[in-house]
């Protein structure tokens, strides 16, 4: 397996989740500033010409929820997902999605201040996207309970950026306790430090 990156962008998601596997896999650093992501070759792997992408023999895969989605399913030892026809299946898909159809959204819409009925926007509001998460982790130590799984991958580094890196919303509590569980796993700490270091 190759992953597409670069240091101090959503491929933080993809690295997290391929440590939390512990399969081999090589990096292929793409060089934004110098346009790497914008070669043909580049385009074939993923035609948003953004990172990450993860390529795994014939099989490319770009968007990160997808590229979380796929390594759960590939490596379904590690339990990082539940099987089809589990109960929280369907809360699992729902968190993976919730990333870039709510918060992607909600980020989007605090950042440019751009004002929408609640009622017609797909994720509500930002106020409404964060409520929601902070209920369910409210007495529950993960998105499904007492079980890390994918969607806390996604989700915890979306809160990681949303309120350490962008500073758009107020450090809660309930968000500082998840944040330190999740980010307290190896995995986390061995891609935070391949993201710092760049290489």
């Amino acid at each position: 397996m190759r992953l597409f990156w670069a240091p101090h962008t959503r491929s933080l998601r993809a690295l997290w989740m391929l440590e939390e596997i512990g399969a081999p896999y090589e990096r292929v650093l793409v060089d934004l500033k110098n346009g790497a992501q914008h070669t043909p070759a580049y385009h074939a792997i993923n035609p948003m010409e953004k990172v990450p992408a993860l390529q795994d023999g014939d099989a490319c895969v770009a968007e990160s929820g997808a590229i979380i989605a796929y390594l759960a399913e590939k490596f379904p030892q590690t339990g990082l997902a539940p099987a089809i026809g589990e109960a929280t299946r369907g809360r699992y898909l729902q968190w993976l999605f919730f990333s870039s159809g709510g918060i992607e959204a909600a980020i989007t819409q605090k950042y440019t201040k751009s004002e929408m009925p609640e009622g017609t926007a797909g994720w509500g509001s930002f106020d409404k996207v964060f409520n929601v998460l902070e209920e369910v982790l409210t007495g529950s130590p993960y998105l499904l309970g007492d079980k890390f799984s994918a969607a806390d991958v996604l989700i915890a580094a979306d809160l990681h950026f949303t309120i350490n890196a962008f500073k758009l919303l107020e450090q809660r509590p309930v968000f500082a306790s998840y944040l330190e569980r999740c980010q307290s796993r190896p995995a986390f700490h061995r891609a935070a430090k391949i993201d710092a270091d760049g290489v």
